[in-house]
């Protein structure tokens, strides 16, 4: 069971190769357009001529009764303890066993020093830790890349091993908008970072141009990589959340480093309860506490203005936030008002806004095929809004025609006092 990330790479390194197996299905959830697909053969190994189809989560029932199956493994993040426990109900009453893999089982060993960057929820602040750590290790005199957790939502061969390191290959790889909010930063930033399906392969190709490798986690998964420094970061906005999903409580439990961020926009009693929670997990953990100050792009004021604030979609969707960053700059600079972009929605925005109804009155920044990204665009023109904030890692004005004024908000890491990342980076031997 998967999202077309975790899920490959438990195949790939527990499954592929082992005859005492066999793997009939992928079932797909979370992330549009990645199911009606087949895992192929030259992925899947020789155990399997015909490669593994992938199918939508709801087919599990009748997947586990047609094929007879014994046991499913779930293999996706971000998602409740509750979630995980009624897909293990469902598993359970269809008649199979329900397993998780561990990092003994899937964890590669590097031949350099590994930085992993996980978090307790995505929105977290997982991008710009990660930026901020490679600057460090930068200043240190150390050659690193960033090795992005996967999202192969399109030709699976052709993404088998992928490396950026300008907007150009952006676009000769046609990545989604998901991808580009992870990559256009780091490239913007001078940094290399690589992706794909196989991790094993990956590894290799990253160990050969680099001294360390810097692991940028996505959602709240564990590391594909044995760490030698392994950093979770919490956000103190949803304070109890480390200690409600999966599997971002294992990551904070096994946190050499743990990075409180967004301290300036919590509440002390927020930061007292992830405080607390930290206590209970892992006390011997290094705290790190940080800020993401917002940046407005100079050129458009937001003043007064009607303004469509478009948020990072993984953030809004699966990772639950109820704002983001979009929503601080509007209020920061002066915004009339905020437009409820949900009457306007096109197309498969409109769906995304019926399978995330707690998403509210924001948009999210869907782009997972040209059809969406011309939807999300469709949906933006067709609002009131007299200016458009850009509250997304990728600038939008790149891939999307939008049809009237837009401001971009960035942000970065920073820390506050004591320890810093890199007095922790500086122990890498």
């Amino acid at each position: 069971m998967g999202a077309a990330g975790r899920d490959f790479h438990n195949f790939n390194v527990v499954y592929r190769d082992d005859p005492s197996h066999h793997v009939v299905a992928f079932t797909a959830t979370q992330i549009p357009y990645i199911s009606d697909r087949l895992y192929p053969m030259t992925l899947a190994g020789y155990l399997y001529p015909k490669g593994i189809p992938i199918v939508e989560e709801p087919e599990l029932r009748d997947v586990i009764a047609n094929e007879r199956v014994d046991e499913v493994v779930f293999s996706y993040s971000d998602v409740s303890h509750e979630h995980v426990m009624h897909a293990a109900s469902a598993t359970l009453a269809a008649g199979a066993d329900f397993r998780l893999l561990g990092p003994a089982s899937t964890m590669l060993d590097s031949a350099v020093p590994v930085v992993a960057v996980c978090a307790a929820r995505t929105g977290a602040g997982k991008s710009q830790t990660t930026r901020r750590v490679l600057a460090a290790l930068r200043t240190l005199g150390r050659k690193a890349v960033a090795v992005r957790h996967p999202m192969p939502y399109g030709d699976l061969d052709k993404q088998r091993l992928q490396r950026f390191a300008s907007m150009e290959d952006l676009d000769e790889a046609r990545v989604t908008i998901e991808e580009r909010e992870e990559y256009e930063p780091h490239i913007l930033a001078g940094n290399v970072v690589y992706a794909g399906v196989d991790y094993h392969d990956i590894l290799q190709q990253a160990e050969s141009e680099a001294d360390v490798i810097v692991w940028d986690g996505g959602n709240n998964d564990l590391p594909f990589y044995r760490p030698d420094i392994h950093i979770c970061v919490v956000d103190p906005l949803r304070p109890a959340h480390q200690e409600h999903y999966h599997p971002g409580e294992a990551n904070v439990r096994m946190a050499n480093v743990i990075v409180i961020n967004k301290i300036d926009a919590a509440t002390p009693e927020q930061l007292r309860t992830v405080d607390e929670s930290i206590e209970r997990l892992n006390p011997k953990a290094t705290v790190i506490r940080a800020r993401s100050p917002i940046t407005i792009e100079d050129g458009v004021s937001v003043k007064g203005k009607r303004v469509l604030v478009v948020e990072d979609g993984p953030t809004l969707t699966h990772g639950g936030m109820a704002y983001g960053a979009g929503v601080l700059a509007a209020q920061r600079g002066g915004a009339a008002e905020i437009i409820d972009p949900r009457e306007y929605a096109v197309g498969t925005i409109g769906d995304t806004y019926r399978a995330y109804p707690e998403v509210g009155p924001l948009l999210p920044a869907m782009g997972y095929s040209d059809r969406q990204v011309k939807e999300l665009a469709e949906t933006i023109n067709a609002t009131p809004a007299e200016v458009v904030i850009i509250a997304t890692p990728v600038d939008l004005r790149r891939i999307a025609k939008i049809d009237r004024p837009a401001v971009r908000v960035s942000y970065e890491l920073e820390e506050i006092g004591s320890p810093t990342l890199a007095d922790v980076l500086a122990t890498i031997s």
